[in-house]
């Protein structure tokens, strides 16, 4: 894979880097013209050659500025600089220096088909420049032209293949990283859709659970309310028509105790809505106040364990196991007449589970009513709040043998 780190030198030899060379060339044959003999027809060759090189340069950048990449004009610059250098490296074998630039560019420079006979010119320069330049003087020198070029096109065939290869490497792994934003971007895409439709499921639920309390209350009302209103206004109409005072007295009580009873019931629906004991305590804490305060008024030896560590559940499941333990107490103290209830909240792991045990006189759970007419759902109810939550609720009676009542919902922990 080529970073960006990786592209800005590069990008910074391909701009100074034939320049470098040229110049390294230059004054490498400058300084080594007596020695290696070059003629007077060598000098004139370079003076009239390294101007005509740098022109070329110039047009070479200005062409890789318009058009990145092999082309048939970058072909014509490169033979044309090939040209140059091999009569450079002619007149002196150091203006190899600028000759060796076409080894790195005509991967780059050419396109596939070419790169390896432009390497080959390249070779040929080269050759002659390291056997002590052109033309080489006998057999020996030709033989030896031979072999260094064979070792060189050896060496560029090498690296050639490396650079394919790396090249390769580089692509795949493009491919890869481009595959694995793709798959990012759809992966980001799928939980951005999981997201909405979490909160669009949220919105369900809390409109499911304000539709279920609405029923609640209407079952509440039904059953409490509007029953005792009714009798209130039946007791009233006997008043109306009491043939003497004492009948009419009689009903007026009978209105007023159906009176109190009913406010007693609106005061009861009230507390389930936002249980009162759950405003400063935790369920734990609210469940043994509960119990021992049900204890104490029923008369009945009461017991709350905690199993488990315990804690800060969510508003809505401390308030739902709350009100189950509530119903399950009433139940037992007015049909069960126990000598003895325990209560044990357990928390394990992912559950919290209520149990409520009487040794009671028990009854068979298959032939209780769906509604009872005593304020409310009964145990019907208690299943309803713990279903409303995901969980579930069982009961296990036997009549002369206790109730126990079981209510498992999951631990929802407290989220401020």
């Amino acid at each position: 894979m080529t970073t960006a780190a990786q592209q800005q030198p590069r990008a910074s030899f391909d701009t100074w880097g034939p320049w470098a060379l040229l110049a390294a060339g230059v004054v490498a044959a400058a300084i080594s013209a007596r020695a290696v003999g070059m003629d007077r027809l060598g000098t004139v060759a370079s003076a009239v050659l390294v101007p005509a090189a740098v022109v070329l340069q110039l047009c070479w950048g200005r062409v890789r500025r318009k058009r990145p990449g092999p082309s048939r004009t970058g072909v014509c610059l490169y033979l044309l600089r090939w040209a140059i250098s091999f009569v450079l490296t002619w007149a002196n074998p150091f203006f190899a220096f600028y000759a060796v630039t076409g080894y790195y560019t005509a991967p780059r420079e050419l396109p596939p088909r070419l790169v390896l006979p432009g390497l080959f010119l390249t070779a040929v320069t080269m050759s002659g420049s390291e056997i002590g330049g052109w033309p080489p003087h006998g057999p020996f020198l030709w033989l030896g032209f031979f072999l260094v070029l064979a070792v060189n096109m050896g060496m560029v065939s090498v690296f050639t293949r490396y650079t394919q290869q790396e090249q390769e490497r580089a692509r795949v792994q493009a491919e890869t990283i481009d595959e694995l934003e793709r798959t990012n971007t759809a992966l980001q895409q799928a939980l951005d859709e999981n997201a909405a439709l979490h909160a669009q499921l949220l919105v369900q639920a809390r409109e499911a659970g304000v539709a279920d309390e609405r029923r609640r209350l209407a079952a509440e009302i039904h059953d409490t309310l509007a029953q005792g209103l009714t009798g209130i206004i039946a007791q009233l109409q006997v008043v109306a028509n009491a043939p003497d005072l004492t009948t009419a007295r009689t009903h007026l009580e009978r209105a007023s105790d159906l009176a109190r009873h009913s406010l007693g019931e609106a005061r009861r629906s009230v507390h389930n809505l936002a249980p009162v004991a759950l405003a400063a305590d935790g369920l734990p804490e609210a469940l043994k106040k509960t119990v021992a305060e049900w204890g104490e008024r029923a008369g009945v030896r009461a017991g709350f364990t905690v199993t488990g560590t315990a804690e800060q559940l969510h508003d809505e499941v401390s308030a739902t196991l709350l009100r189950i333990a509530q119903e399950a107490l009433s139940n037992a103290a007015r049909h069960a007449r126990p000598a003895r209830v325990g209560v044990t909240l357990s928390f394990m792991g992912d559950e919290v589970t209520l149990d409520i045990r009487d040794d009671g006189t028990g009854f068979d759970p298959a032939a209780v009513p769906q509604r009872t007419h005593s304020g409310g759902f009964g145990l019907d109810g208690m299943r309803a709040r713990a279903e409303r939550i995901a969980g579930s609720l069982t009961v296990e009676s036997e009549p002369g043998h206790g109730t126990a009542v079981s209510a498992r919902v999951p631990l929802v922990r407290d989220d401020r």
